[in-house]
């Protein structure tokens, strides 16, 4: 931890005084100077919560001392990705954490608009976990899940888990199929509501054991080998996600798609989900408590870090706790 300067809001943007934020995946490349998109020096951290402290121009004083949850995605509002309502892929896509300084620090200055109000039925540590489940809801709304889906997910990690309570909890899938090689991610997995629980080989035969057919797949583990897998296991006319980010290839085959007609779609980050996940906790559909396994103070910032990174038998969602 290093000593920085108070920031002063500009015109447009909020001062906030950040509370409590949330380590992911992301972090830890940017931590070890391994994440090609960080610009820095950076104040990292994108999944935070905190209380407005000041205001710039052009924001209402009467928002300060608001709770809020911020979305780390800021767009410019008027490119093509913009004017179709996918600011999270703006051709001038800035993130905060990574772009601009996040929620590692006391105190950070943010876009007004990127502050969404928190109501008091949600505590402060479940107002720093709804940016991870705005993955979930954004992959969610362009797979459009129903409850007679046989949906798998691969990966039982943060992410995983997120898409699982939605499946279950929003959407009412009947039968949510987790694939992990993780025994204890796999009983985590069963506890955020996965209804039935696989080691990953042979995948194809346990499926085929049980006249499983997968009408919807997403891929929360994010390997490039999973895509063409992913295809061949899903149902005619499946929908299959994908979240990964690898600049590795994924070898496919055209036959394997089109034969099934199956409809692929990727997700980054999340295009203005926040108001539909603070919804979705307002209603209790979903559970961001069951993800929290770890807090600690923001000065042990480091050893929360190699906790997430290493310990993928008990460790979810760490969180930094400030003031």
């Amino acid at each position: 931890c290093v000593d920085q300067e108070m920031p002063t809001p500009k015109e447009g943007e909020a001062l906030i005084k950040i509370h409590c934020a949330a380590v992911c995946g992301s972090d830890i490349g940017a931590f070890r100077g391994t994440n090609g998109l960080v610009s820095y020096p950076r104040v990292i951290g994108h999944e935070f919560y905190g209380i407005i402290d000041a205001v710039g121009e052009q924001v209402s004083p009467a928002r300060i001392g608001e709770r809020v949850a911020v979305d780390p995605v800021v767009s410019c509002g008027h490119c093509y990705p913009c004017s179709v309502g996918r600011p999270n892929v703006c051709t001038q896509l800035q993130v905060i954490g990574v772009h601009r300084d996040g929620g590692f620090s006391d105190y950070a200055c943010v876009p007004a608009k990127n502050a969404w109000r928190i109501p008091e039925a949600i505590s402060d540590r479940q107002a720093t976990m709804v940016e991870p489940f705005t993955i979930a809801a954004n992959i969610t709304a362009q797979l459009q899940p129903t409850a007679q889906d046989i949906a798998l997910v691969y990966g039982a990690g943060p992410m995983g888990l997120t898409i699982i309570q939605a499946l279950k909890g929003v959407y009412g899938v009947k039968q949510v199929i987790v694939v992990d090689r993780i025994a204890e991610r796999l009983q985590m997995a069963r506890e955020n509501g996965a209804d039935l629980t696989l080691d990953n080989q042979p995948l194809a035969e346990q499926l085929a054991q049980r006249q499983l057919a997968p009408t919807l797949v997403i891929d929360a583990a994010c390997h490039p080998a999973i895509l063409q897998e992913a295809i061949l296991l899903a149902s005619p006319a499946a929908r299959i996600g994908i979240l990964g980010f690898s600049g590795e290839a994924s070898t496919l085959t055209q036959q394997s798609i089109t034969s099934k007609e199956i409809s692929i779609f990727s997700s980054r980050l999340n295009s203005g989900r926040f108001p539909l996940v603070i919804d979705w906790m307002e209603k209790g559909l979903i559970r961001p408590e069951a993800l929290i396994t770890h807090c600690m103070p923001l000065e042990q910032v480091k050893e929360a870090m190699e906790i997430f990174a290493n310990d993928r038998k008990t460790c979810c969602k760490v969180l930094l706790q400030l003031g």
